[in-house]
């Protein structure tokens, strides 16, 4: 006898080719070794190797990525010169991710860029693209779901989940993340 009462995640089956099952997986490896074992101030080492498996980055000398950071996917990620990915941050980039100029992930955050239509018993996956502007600053331990877009200069506060896009200059924070106040132009000194 079958059960055939309905479940989650029934019938599911993976969205990627068998090319890309087997580039991620030599990805894992390169990542949990060479990547993940070479020394922190070998940002420029760690640039190459995500370009190398087809991250956008226009200047390898410019970012800095750390040895702790875990990224699923390089070849669906962008950094542009200045962009920072802190220690043990988690890029889930089932869509493409994409780091402005300037803009800084603090340690332990995590940028999800899919989810599962739970209407459907199915689960089927549903990805979208992640923004981060030019100098936007996404403190600790911050979550930031598909299809956000957060504006340049904006703060977003340690902790706060990040659901909806959120305007440029503002201070954000909060679950689910809002702006509070303006943030002021950064000073030189």
């Amino acid at each position: 006898m079958t059960d055939e009462t309905p479940f989650l995640g029934q019938h599911c089956v993976t969205p990627y080719p068998r090319r890309e099952v087997l580039l991620r997986w030599m990805w894992e490896f390169v990542q949990a070794t060479l990547f993940r074992w070479s020394p922190r101030p070998w940002h420029g080492f760690r640039a190459r190797l995500l370009r190398a498996f087809g991250a956008e980055i226009s200047e390898v000398s410019q970012v800095v990525v750390f040895p702790t950071a875990r990224i699923t996917f390089p070849w669906q990620l962008t950094l542009a010169p200045r962009a920072m990915i802190g220690p043990e941050v988690v890029i889930y980039n089932l869509a493409r991710v994409t780091l402005a100029r300037g803009a800084n992930l603090s340690q332990r955050s995590h940028l999800c860029a899919g989810t599962h239509d739970f209407l459907r018993w199915s689960m089927p996956l549903v990805t979208a693209p992640i923004v981060v502007g030019e100098n936007a600053w996404i403190a600790a331990d911050v979550f930031v779901g598909p299809g956000v877009t957060i504006g340049e200069l904006c703060v977003v506060g340690a902790r706060s989940v990040v659901v909806r896009d959120l305007p440029a200059r503002k201070v954000c924070v909060g679950n689910p993340c809002r702006p509070i106040k303006d943030r002021p132009e950064p000073s030189t000194a």
